[in-house]
């Protein structure tokens, strides 16, 4: 469960009030587990449970994904070229198995590393350097399917052909229209829609715009 606030007050009392609504269903909150994430403020005063503190951080995983202090994607993006290359790297015998049509392996590759690759990068802020990443990546693997190796050398084109492959950017340019058309069809009233205008308020600061 991700709490949100704009004061520390608020927050304290959110707090308060997920302890009660937990206690009330026999369930009591780990501390230990608990963190906070400060993004522009000055204030360093704790949050308590229980009368303890909870530990801030700069980073914590939510849903698979690594949430930090600037909003980037940055270490996300290491985060999951880390996971898919483990991924990778599980189905070696596969990638070496000469009975294996090459197919068959790209349906595996694509299937079972490259949707660990891209999990969630419709919702990244992303930049050249992340899909310059990203396409590293992708190409080192297609080769080592393809069993394209030193003497042999051919364009990136030339081996996105040979895979049937189109450059990651791309890919996760569909993703995003793919996503935000999908959340723009949903009814008013859908959670996903809401969180497109949402404040954690449910009220706006002086000087902004209304969100219509």
């Amino acid at each position: 469960m991700c709490l949100l606030s704009e004061a520390h007050g608020e927050m304290q009392t959110k707090l308060g009030d997920l302890i009660k609504e937990a206690g009330r269903v026999g369930l009591a909150i780990n501390v230990k587990k608990t963190k906070a994430l400060r993004v522009n403020t000055s204030k360093t005063e704790s949050f308590m449970v229980g009368g303890e503190s909870i530990e801030d951080v700069d980073s914590f995983v939510y849903l698979g994904s690594k949430v930090t202090k600037d909003g980037g994607a940055a270490q996300d993006v290491v985060q999951r070229i880390q996971k898919a290359n483990g991924a990778f790297v599980q189905h070696y015998p596969v990638w070496s198995n000469n009975k294996i049509s090459t197919r068959t392996k790209l349906r595996i590759f694509r299937s079972n590393v490259k949707s660990v690759l891209l999990y969630r990068s419709e919702t990244w802020k992303v930049a050249k350097t992340t899909t310059s990443k990203f396409q590293t990546f992708v190409n080192r693997c297609l080769r080592r399917i393809l069993n394209i190796h030193w003497p042999e050398v051919i364009s990136n084109e030339e081996l996105w052909r040979r895979a049937e492959e189109i450059e990651i950017s791309v890919q996760i340019k569909r993703r995003k229209w793919n996503w935000i058309g999908y959340t723009l069809r949903k009814g008013n009233e859908n959670i996903e829609k809401e969180a497109l205008v949402w404040n954690p308020q449910a009220k706006r600061r002086r000087g902004r715009p209304k969100q219509t």
